[in-house]
């Protein structure tokens, strides 16, 4: 399924709930040997949009706050006020699913769900007179945010 199919249905079944109604939704799962080919489709190769980039507020903040295993996890989560939302954890636990980046010491580890969501994006620090906060800049899965840059809604 792509990427943007995905999309569709993810917005489908938040449409469903929102409206009250009951719609069945079954995406179709193939078995790697069932796996369908289309003559557009290009060979799965790592690009700098499957990665995050860590900026050196980011590195240096976290090799000031993580000690030993720790590291930041990042994820997205629905809600917000724009539908999605960025999550930031100090983490000692890796997960089956999660995806390490990795730079200078400072290590981030996303889930795949949710990196599907901040792939190619930057991972920064940023520092003001009333908060410090992690924050997910440059998004190319982002068509908006609100203005706090805590949510974001998915490019379609």
């Amino acid at each position: 399924m792509s990427l943007k199919a995905g999309f569709r249905m993810l917005r489908h079944i938040q449409l469903s709930k929102s409206s009250n109604s009951i719609q069945a939704v079954r995406p179709m799962i193939l078995m790697p040997s069932q796996q369908m080919k289309f003559s557009s489709q290009v060979p799965e190769k790592q690009t700098s949009t499957d990665v995050l980039h860590l900026s050196k507020n980011c590195i240096k903040r976290l090799q000031e706050i993580s000690s030993g295993s720790k590291f930041l996890r990042v994820q997205v989560e629905g809600g917000g006020c724009s539908g999605f939302q960025y999550k930031f954890d100090l983490d000692d636990q890796l997960n089956d699913d999660d995806r390490i980046f990795e730079e200078d010491g400072a290590k981030v580890v996303v889930d795949v769900e949710s990196l599907e969501y901040i792939k190619g994006s930057t991972i920064d620090f940023h520092q003001e007179l009333i908060r410090s906060a992690f924050q997910v800049v440059s998004n190319p899965k982002a068509e908006q945010g609100c203005s706090c840059g805590a949510s974001f809604s998915v490019k379609l």
